[in-house]
């Protein structure tokens, strides 16, 4: 809901605070009653006054108003970017990375105040919570060392002619980012984008907007000079689309979901933009009769069932084969059924509350679907202690056809499809049979046959006998509808600089003289 207010607020950011404590009810103190953009240094409220309601997903109880963004809060955020740009790309490579290192000690030492934070906004297990903050900041060291490192390409034609590769920032990036550990989300494209020498506007998600408001003592604190990052809160609609059509900011970098993403890739034809897209995704993992069963079993329960199931990743299509099918369905339903779920703050949670009430219904309505489409083998329905609050047991649902919805769309929550397959060939058309190609997982003990299926399946992340290990190197992306482009590592300064070449003639010019008479 938006709301007017009529207050204003302006200054610099708040020195950092002591690390604050979880209440008996999970609630951490500290919680911001305002949570306002931060433009050109300055905690800022929106131009026309207007707010958001911001929401716990326990008790779906306001907590906070944010300021709600639109176009002239974009235009100011992006002439703040614009007006730092120069000097923040006019450093050097080290200073940079400087800077870096201190947002990353900056970021660790809020660690506890991060995790209680993010997971009373998104309902994230607070176990799973306190690993953003590391995470966050590894980012933020890795991509310091990698534009410190980085070279750039020399050609030499003979003797004749030299070449070289200049890389420049783009200018003003736009990053729009998810509600799913947005924290981490948002450190994975702030870090790469400032180490490349771009200023910035960042548009948070505006369901977990907490610990977004976090980054502007963070950053003042490591040093960034002011206006280099922007952030401006709001609705998608508005401040989204505001950022995707400002000419001014050429180059655009979005996770979430794929008709958002075709929606953005469309705006921002007009002003022909570089546009980066991780979208959804529909992941296939791979069981193979020779499997090793129980390190199977691990990686499925987990990788579709941790972060309350809202992940890009998750393994939420498994394909079984056949002489193992049976026994292998038995055993996830029996292990989704002893999930622990519960109140995020509660260290024994291993599924919380799904992040908002409206995800919720989406994530209901799925599972209604499949039980006309399947055979129900676990969960379905709320954990009967929870009364109240977002709460879905992990739902496992067995025998579903390739045509079926629920295994056909991604439903972003704690909800597994499982289906049987006779042979290799069956089972990598099964992993092909959606729009989707973000990741694959693939089990088998004959690594002969993982290399085949791996290299057949359409998908642009594929790990074989592993869980969503990451390697901050390798390129992140997918394929088909799950995405354009790829991030990490040297893909990411890339995608943030443009790339001259200059060529140089080291001898006598021999060019043909067109028109000369002599």
């Amino acid at each position: 809901m938006t709301t007017t207010s009529g207050t204003s607020a302006s200054g610099t950011t708040s020195p950092a605070t002591p690390a604050p404590e979880a209440s008996t009810a999970g609630t951490p103190e500290g919680l911001p009653a305002v949570i306002r953009h931060w433009i050109g240094g300055a905690s800022v409220d929106s131009a026309d006054g207007r707010t958001f309601e911001v929401s716990d997903p326990v008790t779906n109880t306001p907590y906070a108003q944010a300021a709600s963004g639109g176009p002239a809060d974009i235009d100011r955020a992006v002439a703040a970017a614009k007006k730092a740009f120069p000097g923040w790309a006019g450093l050097s490579h080290r200073e940079r990375a400087r800077i870096l290192y201190r947002i990353a000690d900056a970021v660790e030492a809020r660690n506890e105040r991060l995790a209680l934070f993010e997971s009373y906004d998104t309902g994230l297990p607070i176990t799973q919570a306190k690993g953003q903050a590391r995470r966050a900041a590894e980012n933020f060291r890795y991509f310091a060392d990698v534009i410190v490192a980085l070279g750039e390409e020399a050609f030499r034609q003979g003797g004749e002619q030299f070449s070289y590769v200049v890389r420049t920032p783009v200018g003003v990036a736009g990053l729009i980012t998810p509600w799913n550990t947005p924290f981490m989300l948002e450190s994975w494209k702030l870090a790469p984008a400032l180490a490349a020498g771009c200023a910035l506007v960042l548009k948070p998600a505006e369901w977990t907007p907490l610990s977004a408001s976090l980054w502007s003592e963070i950053f003042t604190e490591a040093g960034v000079p002011a206006g280099v990052v922007n952030i401006v809160h709001g609705i998608g609609e508005e401040a989204g689309q505001a950022l995707v059509d400002h000419p001014d900011v050429p180059l655009l970098s979005f996770t979430g979901s794929t008709d958002t993403g075709r929606h953005i890739v469309r705006s921002s034809a007009q002003h022909l933009k570089t546009v980066s897209m991780e979208l959804g995704g529909k992941s296939p993992v791979v069981v193979f009769a020779d499997a090793d069963l129980e390190a199977a079993l691990d990686s499925v329960v987990f990788g579709v069932f941790s972060l309350n199931g809202e992940r890009c990743t998750a393994g939420s299509r498994v394909l079984v084969e056949r002489p193992l099918y049976e026994e292998f369905t038995r055993r996830l339903a029996e292990r989704a059924e002893r999930v622990v779920v519960g109140p995020p703050a509660e260290p024994a949670t291993e599924v919380g509350a799904l992040v908002h009430p409206e995800h919720y219904a989406r994530v209901l309505n799925y599972v209604d679907i499949g039980k006309k489409e399947a055979r129900l083998v676990a969960g379905g329905a709320r954990p009967a202690h929870l009364a109240e609050g977002n709460y879905l047991q992990p739902t496992v649902f067995a025998d579903v056809e390739r045509d079926a919805r629920i295994f056909q769309e991604e439903i972003f929550g704690p909800v597994v499809a499982v289906a049987p397959f006779d042979d290799e060939a069956e089972a990598v058309e099964l992993a092909n049979s959606t729009q989707y190609g973000l990741a694959a997982y693939i089990w088998p003990s004959d690594l002969k046959r993982g290399h085949r299926v791996a290299h057949a399946v359409e998908s642009g992340m594929v790990w074989i006998n592993s869980h969503n290990v990451r390697d901050l190197r390798t390129p992140f992306g997918g394929v088909k509808a799950s995405g354009v482009g790829r991030e990490g590592g040297a893909h990411s300064i890339d995608f943030f600089t443009e790339s001259k070449i200059v060529h140089v003639a080291l001898g006598e010019v021999h060019t043909p003289r067109f028109g000369a008479t002599t």
